[in-house]
């Protein structure tokens, strides 16, 4: 690994000019603080002061395979010396490469892709499809999800990131999907709670008509929302009430595929195979914006003589999907899947759990592979979250708190509302996670230090 090294005034000038004329999402700009990053390699970056971070959360909980991977960056060295863009009416080799290997990444027979420059657009695309498929127009998501930030995308995420965006005019309505810990179904099993969620999502579709629905659109684990496994049956009773009632199964993997779960897609982890799947993220780990549909063979006939009415610029990018194609091989090669699958079983979950028993903070320990959540709470007896929803200010101080104790121990948290979330690469050592989790049980007390009881 290249060692940190410290140039303070170099940095001083990155983030001068980041704050002269860059403009961040999700941020009021007058007050924000922007780490200046100076490099990165595998499960670390660093910043102009030579400081190292421990990235616990893959950035955006894009970077399955690390930073920096050898074969991926020569890949894309190699591709901008071959051919750098095409424009996406061609055939290019290493596009149909990068399809024929998402395609036999994918569940079932989802053997035809359609790339896109990341998740929001594979959920553009995806509605869509499914629209025209269908000859309807409303589509059903969850409430607890987030599906991206585009104009159908952000109507149907469930989070407050919808709210100045919402022109309740997509034709989008929400469910409550299971959650056991917090259930709204006043449910106590995991079997009640499936059941539950599933009646419930039944007298909706009722409700609302299903011949007016198009489409159903899950998270197959919903992730920035809290990394909720879904109860065993249910993933499979939302694929038998689509079939029921003509309706199509979306599965939102942009963010739980490509190994973060421990499997290639988390609906693999159920055997649920959806009509339409969309990807991004992981698929060579954000080197280059890359996202996409995975399409199956009753909605690919759709569209056989009729022409689907969407397309970008950019959809198969040359250099993106050389990105995709080195990503998907250095994954089988070097058991990055199973790697990941061994580490949440044998050490991420484990010592989570061991880590729950000591802080009076921890509510639940919930997770799959390297796609973990603590839910922080108030106390423990009421299961009340240690930050109201959607807290900002001095509300979020315990959040902000906890999350200022991880970086001082050299730690990047993913930290969203009453949640922390350990989402490290899929490569990531045994030596790694541990020291990752040596620095969160140790910045978890500032946290223990908000509750009650």
């Amino acid at each position: 690994m290249t060692p940190p090294y410290a140039v303070p005034e170099t940095g001083a000038a990155v983030k001068a000019a980041d704050r002269a004329h860059v403009f961040h999402s999700w941020s009021a700009q007058a007050v924000i603080d922007p780490l200046a990053v100076a490099g990165a390699e595998g499960s670390y970056f660093w910043d102009y002061d030579g400081k190292r971070y421990l990235d616990f959360s893959s950035q955006l909980v894009n970077t399955n395979i690390g930073h920096q991977h050898p074969k991926v960056v020569a890949a894309i060295q190699e591709q901008a010396g071959k051919l750098c863009t095409f424009a996406p009416g061609f055939a290019i080799d290493v596009r149909s490469e990068a399809a024929r290997l998402v395609a036999r990444a994918t569940p079932g027979d989802l053997d035809k892709i359609f790339f896109t420059n990341g998740g929001a657009e594979a959920v553009e695309n995806a509605v869509r499809m499914a629209r025209l498929h269908t000859g309807r127009h409303k589509v059903l998501s969850a409430y607890r999800s987030y599906h991206g930030a585009t104009a159908a995308a952000i109507n149907l995420t469930g989070d407050p990131r919808r709210w100045p965006s919402d022109t309740a005019s997509a034709g989008v309505v929400h469910f409550w999907g299971p959650y056991l810990y917090r259930s709204a179904f006043h449910a106590e099993t995991e079997e009640q709670e499936a059941e539950r969620a599933l009646a419930h999502l039944e007298q909706l579709i009722a409700f609302e008509g299903p011949q007016s629905i198009a489409a159903i659109i899950l998270e197959t684990i919903p992730g920035t929302a809290g990394i909720l496994i879904p109860p065993a049956g249910y993933l499979a009773g939302v694929r038998e009430i689509c079939d029921r009632h003509g309706i199509v199964f979306i599965l939102d993997e942009v963010m739980a595929g490509f190994g973060r779960t421990g499997k290639w897609f988390a609906a693999d982890h159920w055997e649920v195979i959806p009509d339409l799947l969309t990807f991004a993220k992981g698929v060579n780990s954000g080197y280059v914006p890359l996202g996409g549909v995975a399409i199956s063979p009753a909605i690919a006939e759709t569209f056989a003589t009729r022409p689907y009415p969407g397309g970008l610029t950019y959809s198969g990018h040359p250099l993106a999907c050389a990105s995709a194609v080195a990503t998907i091989n250095a994954m089988r090669e070097e058991g990055i899947v199973e790697n990941a699958a061994t580490i949440g079983d044998t050490v991420i979950g484990p010592a989570l759990r061991e880590i729950a028993e000591r802080h009076k903070c921890v509510g639940e320990v919930r997770g799959l592979g390297v796609f973990w959540a603590l839910d922080l709470v108030k106390d423990k007896a009421t299961r009340e979250p240690l930050v109201p929803y959607n807290a900002a200010g001095a509300a979020n101080t315990p959040m902000a708190e906890f999350a200022a104790a991880c970086k001082a121990e050299g730690l990047w948290p993913f930290v969203n509302m009453n949640r922390t979330h350990v989402v490290p690469p899929c490569t990531v050592s045994e030596a790694e996670v541990k020291e990752g989790l040596a620095a969160l049980d140790e910045a978890l007390s500032v946290a223990d230090a908000h509750t009650v009881g």
